[in-house]
């Protein structure tokens, strides 16, 4: 770290001091700070205690005395007065004393043995609310349209009471531009009205401090004109009028308030800046304001009252100058200029001088710079006395308001105040010199972590205390190199700023605090997280009222960081309602109702950030149905038919839909008689005669239509003639000889009347012919028989009620039934195209002879046969119409080389006429079809012969065939191409000198003189040599494998699918399907799937291309050997042998334990026993404790195991034997509940089991043993 130099500029000093303001912890000595105190003015409560605040802090903590009204304050003779423990606040008990006694000015004094500091001046002063004076308040009685005020007066109050005007009903009064409330409280009036006339105008004054409110008396004010004066007061005058001039005219503005062309007013710096023009006038005036030397400060002017008050927040110099009220009606105007003047009480320019940390031989400076209007005096103090009365310091000079220390030595630790005073005000600040000798200390909590989100800025602080004052470096991670430039910011007090941070960013940072004294470091964690996004904003919604809508907020956040979703309605919480259901991710709306719609927000909260976004619910339902229908203006064919629109739920209406029921002849029956737009509420509805209305209106919107409006007035019409007459009139035949005439009737709206018909009218359409007329009642036909054949006719059909016939009807026009026509074309002949297309041509048939209305021809033809000899006789009839009089068309599609026969028929509504003679024509030579087949036989090593057939479809006589060839690669591409010209009367050709094992791609095409056919293609693939068959296989051969079977083969062929195909060898039996491996780039595989026990057959399978014939090769017998199961077999798991091994274990320990017992030296009791007894048979083994019945310790006379020896003609058991027989009565012993044997035994079973109990008492007892590990196991 770079040293200060000590001899730098004081104004670096300054700068360096000033910048760097350092907290001093509270374990390290400094002189007492004052951190909280009462304001300067301070109005109290006076039913309340009285509680004058002042805390401070320093090493040692510091001690209090108080001052009052400039003398000390000794609290200890006071006994309303107590100091808070380890503070210096003042709590005065009012509860014996009044609260005016303690109205003073008071400073706090804090010291230590480092300094003194003091608080300000606090002056106490307790809140007022006095009563309003008694006062008789007489009536106001004005004449209507001159000027008012009612005067408020409020008695002073600490702080000035707010000023409102109300009723008796404690209503506000209102206000206007006409009537409104001054800065004072007065009530103006610009003119007075009649119905000003009231007598609860009441003025009430609030006092915030108490809380209360005061009420002047009730002003009582009556308005009366000129007229209603002289009446009122001629009873008190002798009946003489009292006013004689005219009543209050209209006259241009003046103003109440201020008075005069102008005024001034003086505001002080920072405070609010109102200015009030109130002006009377008739008409009431409208008053604006302007500033006369600039423009008025835009975001700190407000207007109140009707524009009659400016209002001006923190007020500045530039707030001084001329401003101009006007008030203006249309008589004229008034103007007014007020004057202002800004004046300041002392402010800090560059705020409160600042503590100072020094160490011993350092240089600083301590500020007091502050400004005011007028200028402010500065004076200094030291530890609260002047500082010219201090102990002289020669390291501090006094520079104005600056104070220099330079090479301060330990002791001289002192509070320094300011005090900056003019006319209007003071600054009282305490700045402390500490001079201490401290390492570096990092205040930063240790391993601190700093969570921020990506892109936004990253401030990492390192707050350190040191003396001097340490210099801060930091490191990030493997500490290669200081952090201090790009993207890295360091300021002065130590804080690491990243202003745009990145997620490379986060990681461990090392904070480093040096100075002289040493060194301190503290590692601090930053962790750049992920910006919580929206993803899938809510969208706009309409939904119907009743159904459900889903808004869907997909959100994307840190994963490391808990989320949380809030949804939110206009800005407010959702209501709770069980029908509004929050997902994760959505918010549902079920059975939407009209209160549902709103502005709809989800946020979505981290830790660290969130993101919201919005969407509008719109809740639509069909409309209302209209009402009040009312029929208007009503004629003889029309009525105005007028509606009031129903609600429209959100949707616009779009139209009107009016319709009419017709109770004289369609009771209950609805008919749509009109639409009009939906911005429309009448419509002039037109009324047929002989018709009984009541109309009804629907409305439409982008839902539905609404529900029908009730029903009009019924509106009736007299029947009249009929206003038109049938539409739709035609005449035609059904029969030859008939005519009928046929038209639309006219529905019952058109009738105009009753007892409807028709007057039918025909004659043929020839010069002065007749007019047949008969009267058909209401239908829509006519017949009339014994007509001519297809004459054409005149026709019309008047409509005739009882009240007369409709208007002259139009002529139509219609002809008679139709025949078949008589004649077929003439001159008919064919024109060949080419050799599958002619062209036919004919006269038309005279119009006479169709009888009928010409629909078309229709050209029958027909392909007679082939005229090549080898093709059959054939026909194939066919037939083209073609509609509309026309005398030649085109014959497509024909076959070449062919034979056809064609005639042509004339056809009208009733159907063909006679057909024409028929003619026939020939279809010249074309190009012949596709040969029928191509075969490639003997392939030899250079050689091969193609083989094929003519076309089916030769399209006449074949003039030879054209082949050419080319060969194909391994990878489809071609090569150069051969041609071959060949005679028309062979079928076969050998191609000698081709390549050996090539693939060749070969083309035939037939020719006739009309040019070449479609060609046929073939492939085929020369073989290697000719010491090898065409098939591409050898060799293959199988072998048994450890996993399967062994196919190999030897393959030279070019194909590159290859197959190995294998299937079970039956016999006898329905051959399986033969199952496939593909085996490319290779010449052996192992076949798995095979089975053990059967025989396969097995071959190679090579695939051309384009669906060539299969390469097959030999066929090999494959049998497969069966093999052991492979079922898992107990007898080789590692847990079954363990499990053996142990059971053998045990029983091995078993066996040796019993050995060694048959074994010991000596006999036993029991010996003793058995050598008394004849019989030779010895004691079986007894199961409970393994002891046997007989020992000896003579191994010549032991029995072997499992030997049977003879004696006495009997064969004696083995040891192991043990048997119920040698017991006597053994079929009636009992098991005990463990299972073992508790027979009775008689004679000799009674002694054995005796010596057995002797046996087990006297032997030695290994078997406990055997026991306890029996039980282990």
């Amino acid at each position: 770290m770079m040293e200060r130099r000590m001899d730098a500029a004081l104004l670096v000093l300054f700068l360096v001091h000033l910048a760097t303001t350092l907290e001093v912890p509270l374990d390290l000595p400094q002189p007492p700070t004052i951190t909280h105190q009462s304001p300067k003015d301070y109005i109290i409560d006076p039913r309340e205690n009285i509680i004058i605040h002042c805390e401070a802090k320093g090493k040692p903590h510091p001690s209090f005395s108080w001052t009052r009204n400039g003398t000390h304050f000794d609290i200890d003779e006071d006994p309303n007065v107590t100091l808070k423990p380890h503070s210096g606040t003042l709590v005065v008990d009012i509860s014996r004393a009044k609260a005016e006694h303690y109205e003073c000015v008071y400073q706090c004094t804090a010291r230590n043995k480092h300094g003194t500091a003091v608080s300000n001046n606090i002056v106490v002063q307790q809140s007022r609310s006095p009563l309003w004076s008694k006062e008789k308040v007489k009536p106001f009685i004005v004449q209507e349209g001159v000027s008012m005020v009612l005067p408020c007066r409020p008695p002073a109050g600490l702080p000035p009471p707010i000023i409102f005007w109300m009723d008796n009903n404690f209503q506000r009064l209102p206000q206007s531009s006409r009537v409104s409330q001054s800065l004072n409280g007065d009530l103006y009036f610009s003119n007075v009205l009649r119905e000003d006339s009231r007598n609860d105008y009441i003025c009430y004054a609030r006092f915030p401090y108490t809380q209360t409110i005061q009420q002047k008396q009730p002003i009582t004010v009556k308005v009366l004109n000129l007229d209603a004066i002289n009446d009122t007061m001629a009873a008190f005058y002798n009946d003489t009028d009292l006013f004689s001039e005219d009543p209050a005219d209209e006259r241009k503005p003046t103003f109440l308030i201020p008075t005069g062309p102008t005024s001034s007013k003086m505001v002080l710096r920072g405070q609010v800046l109102e200015m009030e023009c109130i002006a009377e006038g008739l008409l009431t005036p409208d008053v604006s304001w302007t500033k006369v030397s600039g423009d008025l400060p835009a975001k700190r002017t407000s207007f109140l009252h009707y524009q009659k008050t400016l209002r001006i927040v923190d007020v500045s110099e530039s707030d001084a100058g001329d401003y101009r009220c006007t008030a203006r009606n249309r008589l004229g105007s008034a103007h007014h200029v007020i004057h202002v003047t800004v004046k300041a009480a002392p402010y800090w320019i560059s705020g409160a001088p600042r503590n100072l940390v020094l160490a011993p031989g350092e240089s600083g400076v301590l500020t007091c710079r502050a400004s005011g209007t007028p200028k402010p005096s500065v004076s200094w103090a030291m530890n609260g006395i002047p500082i010219e009365n201090s102990p002289k310091d020669f390291s501090r000079k006094v520079e104005d308001d600056t104070i220099i220390f330079t090479d301060v030595q330990t002791g001289s630790s002192a509070v320094y105040q300011c005090n900056v005073s003019n006319d209007y005000g003071y600054l009282l600040s305490n700045a402390f010199v500490n001079v201490l000798s401290e390492p570096p200390r990092v205040l930063t909590q240790a391993n601190k972590v700093y969570q921020v989100i990506k892109n936004h800025q990253a401030l990492i602080d390192c707050a350190s205390f040191g003396s001097p004052i340490p210099k801060i470096t930091w490191f990030k991670d493997s500490r290669s190199s200081t952090l201090d430039g790009d993207p890295y910011i360091l300021h002065d007090n130590g804080t690491l700023e990243i202003h745009v941070a990145q997620a490379r960013n986060s990681g461990k940072y090392t904070c480093v605090a040096r100075n002289i004294l040493g060194i301190y470091e503290n590692h601090i964690y930053l962790e750049v997280k992920e910006p919580t996004r929206i993803l899938k904003q809510p969208e706009y919604k309409v939904v119907q009222m009743g159904k459900s809508v889903v808004f869907e907020c997909k959100v994307k956040h840190d994963l490391s960081l808990t989320p949380t979703m809030t949804w939110l309605k206009d800005d407010g919480e959702l209501p709770d309602d069980e029908r509004l259901i929050v997902d994760s991710d959505s918010l549902t709306i079920t059975d939407v109702t009209e209160n549902d719609a709103g502005v709809y927000t989800c946020i979505m909260n981290t830790t660290l950030d969130h993101d919201s976004a919005s969407a509008e619910l719109t809740v639509v339902e069909r409309p209302d149905p209209p009402t009040d229908l009312e029929l208007t203006d009503q004629k003889k064919r029309s009525v105005q038919l007028t509606w009031i629109p129903g609600d429209e739920h959100n949707s616009p209406i779009q139209k009107f839909l009016i319709q009419y029921e017709d109770s004289l002849h369609h009771r209950g029956h609805w008919h749509n008689l009109t639409e009009v737009p939906g911005t429309r509420t009448t419509a002039h509805l037109k009324l047929s005669p002989y018709i009984h209305y009541t109309f009804r209106v629907l409305a439409v919107n982008a839902v539905d239509f609404s529900r029908p409006s009730f029903p009009s007035r019924v509106v009736k019409t007299d029947p009249a003639a009929p206003d038109e007459n049938p539409t739709g009139v035609q005449g035609f035949g059904t029969e030859h000889d008939n005519l009928v005439i046929s038209w639309k009737p006219l529905s019952g709206l058109q009738s105009n009347g009753p007892g409807l018909h028709y007057r039918v009218m025909w004659r043929q359409k020839v010069v002065d012919s007749d007019w047949t007329t008969v009267t058909v009642a209401n239908n829509s036909k006519f017949v009339v028989s014994g007509t001519p054949t297809f004459v054409p006719y005149e026709l019309k059909v008047q409509a005739v009620n009882d009240h007369g016939a409709g208007p002259e009807p139009a002529i139509a026009h219609g002809y008679s039934g139709e025949d078949l026509p008589v004649a077929a074309p003439d001159n008919v002949q064919a024109v060949l195209l080419n050799s599958t297309l002619a062209e036919v041509h004919w006269d038309p048939v005279p119009f006479k002879l169709i009888r009928g209305h010409l629909k078309g021809y229709k050209v029958y033809y027909w392909r007679e046969r082939s005229l090549h000899k080898h093709n059959p006789h054939l026909v194939e009839n066919q037939i083209l119409t073609f509609s509309g009089n026309h005398t030649r068309r085109m014959l497509p599609g024909l076959h070449p080389f062919s034979l056809y026969s064609f005639n042509v028929r004339v056809f009208n509504g009733k159907g063909e006429g006679p057909p024409s003679p028929t003619l026939q024509f020939d279809t010249p030579e074309g190009v012949p079809g596709v040969p029928t087949s191509l075969l490639v036989t003997n392939p030899n090593l250079d050689s091969l012969t193609l083989e094929w057939s003519p076309p089916h479809d030769r399209n006449g006589r074949i003039t030879g065939y054209t082949l050419k060839y080319q060969p194909v690669n391994n990878s489809n591409e071609l090569g150069p191409v051969e041609e071959l010209a060949l005679p028309a009367n062979e079928t076969s050709v050998t191609l000698l000198n081709l390549k050996y094992s090539t693939r060749y791609k070969f083309y035939l095409n037939a020719k006739t003189v009309s040019g070449a056919g479609p060609a046929i293609s073939q492939e085929a693939v020369t073989v290697l040599d000719e010491v090898r068959p065409a098939n591409p296989f050898g060799n293959v051969s199988s072998s048994p494998g450890e996993d399967g079977t062994l196919i190999s083969w030897e393959y030279w062929g070019p194909e590159q699918n290859v197959y190995v195909e294998y299937v079970v060898n039956s016999e006898g039996e329905g051959e399986e399907e033969w199952q496939k491996e593909l085996v490319n780039g290779t010449q052996n595989v192992m076949l798995k799937r095979l089975k053990g026990g059967l025989s396969y057959r097995v071959r190679l399978v090579a695939k051309g291309h384009h669906d060539q014939p299969l390469h097959l090769s030999d066929e090999l017998l494959v049998s497969v050997p069966a093999v052991a199961s492979r079922q898992v077999d107990i007898a080789t798991q590692g847990w079954f042998i363990g499990l053996m091994c142990a059971i053998a274990l045990l029983i091995l320990i078993l066996l040796i334990i019993c050995f060694i017992q048959r074994n010991k030296g000596g006999k036993y009791p029991v010996k003793e026993k058995e050598d008394a007894h004849t019989d030779p048979e010895f004691q079986p083994m007894k199961d409970e404790d393994c002891t046997f019945g007989e020992y000896s310790d003579n191994e010549d006379h032991k029995p072997l195991k499992g030997s049977r020896t003879p004696s006495n003609g009997t064969v004696k058991r083995d040891d192991s034997d043990d048997s119920l027989v040698d017991y006597g009565e053994g079929g009636d012993g009992q098991f005990n509940e463990d299972g073992s044997f508790i027979g009775q035994y008689s004679g000799k079973s009674a002694s054995k089991e005796t010596a057995e109990g002797h046996e087990s008492s006297e032997a030695p007892s290994p078997i406990n043993a055997m026991n306890s590990l029996n039980s282990f196991v």
